[in-house]
C-alpha cells in the first residue's frame, strides 16, 4: 500500500501534472486492489466491468462507483469492530442517506489533509474561529451528519472556537459581541455552510441594521447552493454582501461530500476551485462516461487518497462541472482547476446546510 505520509509531506498544490499522475497511478492501484480484496460489492462491480489494471494508463482508466450507491449498501473494507464514526450524507427526512464507515487511520488522514490543504489558503497559525452554526450539530460524536463531520473537521483548525448560532439557529449577538471584545483587530477565521451564512448570519445582521467588523477576517464556507441559486443570489452578488456586512474580502468556497471528507477542493482568489496532492478530477461524458476535455461540462468524478475503510476513492457524483485548466491557474497552485455548474436534474437536494430547515416559533 502507498505511504500517506509520504504525499502529506508535498505542499497540497505542489505537483504538477506528470509528477502528480505517476503519484496518483501507483496510489489508486494500490486502493483499487485493497478494496477489491475487502469489499464484496465492490468486488463485483470491478469484476463485472472486466477492469484489467494492465491496461490502466491514466487516472481516468481506474472504475468509479456511483455516489448513490452508497445509500442502497452499506459499503465497507473493514471489520465492523474497527469503526470508530459513521458518517451519513445530507438530505431531507424523506431521502435515502448514504453511510460512510470509518476506522481511526481513514479519520486520522482526513483530518491531516484537511489540514494541509486549509493551511496553504490560511497559514499554519490557529486563528481565533467563529463558526456560522449551532454546537448542537456535534451532539453525537459517534454518528455525524455531513454537516457535522465539516463542522468537527474546520473546527479543529481554529481556537477559540465560537458557535454564533442557538439551537433555534437565531444569531447569538451577546456571543458575537464577547469574541470581538476579546479578538478585536485580530485575523479571524469564520466558517459555515454556504446557505446557512446567507440565511442567518447575514439576512440576521441586515434585519438588526448591524455591521461585523471583521475587515481582517478569512471565511471559509461550502455547501447550499442550490438555495441561493434559487433566490438568484450569485457567488459574486453573496462575496459583495459579506463585505458589505462584516468587511470580509477574503472569502473562499470549496466543494467536497461526505463520501470524501478531508479532501475539499478550496476555490483561490481568481474563482477556480482546486484539485490538491490528495485528490483530483475527471470530468465525464454523461453519454458514455469518456473524459472530457478542458472547457466541455460534464458529470464530475472526485477522486481521493484517502479513503481506507470503504472503497470511495472514485465516485461519480450527481454534479455537473467542466475543468478550467491544468497547472496553469494565476494564483500560482499547481493542479487542475474546475468549476461546478449545479446538479443533474432531477438529482436530489443534498448540502450540507440543506439539512437544516429552520421551524416558525
Amino acid at each position: 500500500m502507498f505511504n500517506f505520509d509520504e504525499i502529506a509531506s508535498y505542499k497540497p498544490f505542489s505537483l504538477d501534472r506528470e509528477r502528480k499522475k505517476t503519484l496518483f497511478l501507483a496510489a489508486l492501484g494500490d486502493l483499487t486492489s485493497y478494496h477489491r480484496e475487502r469489499c464484496g460489492d465492490y468486488r463485483k462491480i470491478v469484476e463485472a466491468l472486466g477492469f484489467d489494471a494492465v491496461q490502466v494508463r491514466d487516472v481516468e482508466d481506474f472504475p468509479f462507483i456511483p455516489a448513490g450507491l452508497f445509500k442502497s449498501r452499506e459499503l465497507s473494507s473493514v471489520d465492523r469492530s474497527e469503526v470508530i464514526k459513521t458518517v451519513t450524507s445530507s438530505g431531507t427526512t424523506s431521502q435515502a442517506v448514504s453511510r460512510i464507515f470509518l476506522d481511526r487511520g481513514t479519520a486520522a488522514s482526513q483530518t491531516k489533509a484537511l489540514a494541509r490543504i486549509v493551511s496553504d489558503f490560511i497559514g499554519n497559525r490557529r486563528l481565533p474561529m467563529l463558526i456560522a452554526d449551532s454546537g448542537d450539530a456535534l451532539k453525537n460524536r459517534a454518528s455525524f451528519s455531513a454537516r457535522g463531520a465539516g463542522i468537527l473537521g474546520f473546527s479543529m483548525l481554529g481556537r477559540d472556537v465560537t458557535y454564533i448560532l442557538d439551537e433555534h439557529m437565531d444569531l447569538n449577538f451577546e456571543a458575537l459581541d464577547a469574541f470581538l471584545e476579546r479578538h478585536g483587530g485580530e485575523d479571524i477565521l469564520l466558517f459555515g455552510f454556504t446557505f446557512m451564512i446567507w440565511e442567518y448570519l447575514y439576512k440576521a445582521l441586515r434585519r438588526a441594521g448591524k455591521r461585523l467588523p471583521i475587515e481582517k477576517g478569512i471565511m471559509i464556507h461550502g455547501g447550499g447552493w442550490k438555495k441561493l441559486r434559487d433566490e438568484a443570489v450569485s457567488p459574486e452578488a453573496f462575496k459583495e454582501a459579506l463585505r458589505d456586512t462584516c468587511g470580509l474580502r477574503r472569502v473562499y468556497d470549496y466543494y467536497g461530500m461526505a463520501e470524501q471528507t478531508g479532501s475539499i477542493f478550496m476555490e483561490c482568489a481568481e474563482g477556480r476551485l482546486h484539485c490538491s496532492v490528495f485528490s483530483d478530477i475527471v470530468i465525464r461524458d454523461h453519454r458514455d462516461f469518456s473524459p472530457c476535455p478542458v472547457g466541455t461540462s460534464g458529470l464530475i468524478e472526485a477522486i481521493s487518497l484517502l479513503p481506507r475503510s470503504y472503497p470511495g476513492h472514485a465516485i461519480l457524483t450527481e454534479d455537473l462541472g467542466r475543468l478550467t485548466g491544468i497547472d496553469d491557474c494565476p494564483c500560482g497552485r499547481l493542479g487542475k482547476t474546475f468549476s461546478v455548474e449545479g446538479r443533474i436534474p432531477r438529482a436530489e437536494t443534498r448540502g450540507c446546510s440543506d439539512t437544516y430547515e429552520k421551524r416558525p416559533a
